[in-house]
């Protein structure tokens, strides 16, 4: 499987596990989420910025979960 998949379906993972109010699985979905985000980047396939962006987002996302 590709590396841009790979961020596409860990970040679909954290997205699904907030919509469904789940926050221990959110947690460690996201944890799976920004290692394989990283990866990613540094292997140059996504910019590290972009993926600096999408853990933010990500981690705004589960930190609003976590709170309520």
């Amino acid at each position: 499987m590709g590396f841009k998949t790979r961020v596409k379906n860990a970040v679909k993972d954290v997205r699904t596990s907030v919509a469904e109010d789940q926050a221990e699985q959110a947690k460690e979905n996201f944890i799976k989420a920004v290692s394989i985000i990283q990866k990613t980047a540094s292997k140059g396939v996504i910019h590290r910025k972009k993926a600096s962006r999408k853990v933010s987002r990500l981690a705004r996302q589960v930190n609003k979960l976590a709170s309520a």
